[in-house]
């Protein structure tokens, strides 16, 4: 059980990390999103992200445990993946896409590991852990729907127009 417990304390380092990762990269998005819905879904989303950070460090006390200085190496690599994908186009709706794209990357990421976090609470007896971590989850879930909605209404429309013109 011990080892279990172990494992649950380092998950939720690795999502307290991957959390401000995220938040970082969503900060630099924000300042190259042109579609007004992406932004104000974007600055929706950090804000959600920090309080998703802070239900991360409620379940680490409750755990008697603190975040650390761990860092979440996959979503390090999801990260720099967008950056580097962000610096190929210019400002506009396949930038856009590219982005939204980026952003799904790391929720279906988060989605995993909160999925298997929640599960491994519960297991664990924690419920109290198992209740904050599976808010988190439902959340994600709904920010990759939302990311799927406004990419379907506005920003694949835009894309396709600007490839045509250009």
């Amino acid at each position: 059980m011990a080892q279990l417990e172990e494992m649950m304390v380092d998950q939720l380092k690795d999502a307290f990390s991957a959390e401000k990762q995220a938040i970082q990269a969503m900060r630099k998005m924000l300042r190259k999103a042109s579609d007004p819905k992406l932004k104000q879904g974007i600055e929706a989303h950090i804000e959600q992200s920090e309080e998703q950070r802070e239900r991360v460090q409620q379940a680490l006390e409750k755990l008697g445990a603190r975040p650390g200085r761990k860092v979440c190496e996959a979503m390090r690599g999801l990260v720099e993946e967008a950056q580097h994908e962000m610096e190929e186009y210019d400002k506009g709706p396949v930038l856009d896409l590219v982005m939204v794209a980026s952003q799904q990357r790391m929720e279906h990421y988060e989605i995993a590991a909160y999925g298997t976090m929640v599960e491994l609470s519960k297991a664990l007896g924690q419920k109290d852990v198992a209740t904050l971590l599976a808010q988190t989850l439902a959340e994600e879930k709904r920010q990759d729907e939302l990311l799927t909605e406004v990419t379907r209404a506005d920003i694949l429309p835009a894309a396709l127009a600007e490839a045509k013109a250009g």
